[in-house]
C-alpha cells in the first residue's frame, strides 16, 4: 500500500518575477505566507508557475531555494513536465537532486501519444527517480485526454502517487476512483470542483485559488477530508466568484493581478501572456473589495 503523498489543498504557486528575472525575496514571501496559511504542500514551476517560459536553470534554482527555505515543513512538487521523455526525465532527475520531494508530470503535449506512449512516457520518468510521480491531465492545455485506462496500468506502478485531474468530468474522476486502486490518488486540478471531487472520494485539491485565498482553500478542503460537506460546500460556493474571475482569462494572468492587488506584486507574466484586461481587473478589485 502506498503511502498518500499529502491530503487537502496544495497550492499551484505563481513565479513572482522583477524586471524579467524570478524575485527571489518575493519567492520566499510566498512561501512563508503559504505555511503560515497551513499549506503542506507547494507545485513548483508548474502551469501557474509559468513553466513553459522558464528555462531548466531557472526550475532547478527555484526548486532548490525553495526546498532550502521550507525544509521539512511543506513539500515541494516540482514541475518537470514535457513533451519529450528524454527532457522530462533529465530535468526530473535533476530536480530529485535539488531537494524537491515529488514531480508533477504534465502529459505530453502537442505531439499527444497513444495510450502504449502515455505508459511509456510516466513508466520511463517514475523509473528514473525515487521520489513520488504525479500525472498531470489537462486536456485544455495539451489536447489529449488521458483515459482511465491509463491510470490502471500507472496505478501499479511503486512511485505513481496519483493524478492530478483536470478534465473536468466528475464522471470521469468516479470512473478513476472505481477502478483504480484506493493508494492511487486523486486530486482535484480544478478550484470549482473541489469538494465535489472529495465528495467522491478524492484527497485534496491542487489549487490556483489557494494562490489569494490559502487559509480557505485550505478549510474547504479539510472540512470534505472530515466528511463536513456541508461547509465544505458553502465554503466552495462562497469562493466561486472569485474562482471564475481567476479563470476568466487565461491562467496565471488573473492570479497574479489578484497578488498584486493584496499587496504580494509578482510582476508581470513573461510573454506571449499579457496584463489583464482593464475591464477584467476592475471586477477583480471590485470582489476583492480594493479601492
Amino acid at each position: 500500500m502506498k503511502k498518500t503523498l499529502f491530503t487537502g489543498a496544495c497550492t499551484a504557486l505563481v513565479t513572482p518575477f522583477l524586471n524579467g528575472k524570478v524575485n527571489y525575496p518575493m519567492l520566499e514571501q510566498l512561501l512563508k505566507r503559504q505555511m503560515e496559511a497551513g499549506i503542506r504542500a507547494l507545485v513548483i514551476c508548474g502551469t501557474t508557475g509559468e513553466s513553459p517560459t522558464l528555462c531548466d536553470a531557472e526550475k532547478l534554482e527555484m526548486f532548490r531555494r525553495a526546498k532550502r527555505y521550507v525544509g521539512d515543513g511543506c513539500l515541494i512538487i516540482a514541475g518537470t513536465g514535457s513533451n519529450c521523455t528524454e527532457h522530462a526525465v533529465a530535468l526530473s532527475k535533476a530536480a530529485e537532486d535539488m531537494g524537491a520531494d515529488a514531480l508533477l508530470v504534465v502529459s505530453p503535449y502537442y505531439n499527444k501519444a497513444t495510450e502504449e506512449g502515455l505508459v511509456a512516457h510516466y513508466s520511463a520518468i517514475a523509473g528514473a527517480v525515487h521520489i513520488p510521480v504525479i500525472a498531470y491531465n489537462v486536456p485544455s492545455r495539451t489536447g489529449m485526454d488521458i483515459p482511465v485506462s491509463v491510470y490502471q496500468c500507472l496505478s501499479l506502478i511503486p512511485n505513481m502517487a496519483g493524478v492530478k485531474e483536470a478534465s473536468t468530468s466528475i464522471s470521469k474522476i468516479a470512473k478513476i476512483l472505481a477502478s483504480c486502486p484506493k493508494d492511487f490518488v486523486v486530486w482535484s486540478g480544478n478550484d470549482d470542483q473541489a469538494a465535489a471531487v472529495m465528495a467522491l472520494g478524492g484527497q485534496g485539491v491542487i489549487s490556483v485559488l489557494s494562490n489569494v485565498m490559502p487559509v480557505e482553500t485550505q478549510a474547504m478542503a479539510q472540512a470534505a477530508l472530515d466528511g463536513d460537506f456541508d461547509t465544505a460546500a458553502d465554503l466552495q460556493l462562497r469562493m466561486l466568484p472569485l474562482i471564475e474571475l481567476l479563470f476568466s482569462e487565461v491562467n496565471p494572468i488573473p492570479v497574479k493581478a489578484a497578488m498584486k492587488l493584496i499587496g504580494f506584486d509578482c510582476g508581470e507574466c513573461r510573454l506571449p501572456l499579457t496584463p489583464m484586461s482593464r475591464e477584467s481587473h476592475e471586477k477583480l478589485k471590485k470582489l476583492l473589495s480594493i479601492s
